[in-house]
């Protein structure tokens, strides 16, 4: 009995310090640049999109399919890039424990 209440503690401390982590990764940003940097876009760590940069010269309002799909790639890679930032950061902190649901606890 003692074995578990030891274990319950660290499980809830555990959690505790993941809270900590994920509200801090929720205030970092990550970039991700396309089209040679002709496009960037901004992600925080809650995967909400915070700008997006577009070079002057790529607008062309012949091609606005051309610039689409350079704001779809910079949003994509942005947000991806965030989110390997937050799985290493929970590898961290769980070491390499493989918890489910992106590292929460299930109680």
């Amino acid at each position: 009995m003692v074995n578990m209440m030891k274990l319950m503690k660290q499980a809830s401390a555990m959690q505790k310090n993941m809270e900590k982590m994920q509200a801090e990764l929720a205030e970092q940003t990550v970039e991700f640049s396309s089209g040679g940097g002709m496009v960037t876009a901004t992600v925080k760590g809650d995967m909400s999109v915070q700008s997006v940069s577009i070079d002057p010269k790529v607008v062309d309002p012949d091609d606005v399919e051309m610039l689409e799909d350079l704001v779809t790639a910079a949003v994509d890679g942005a947000i991806k890039a965030a989110k390997e930032k937050s799985a290493e950061e929970m590898a961290k902190l769980t070491g390499g424990m493989g918890l489910p649901g992106g590292g929460g606890l299930p109680f």
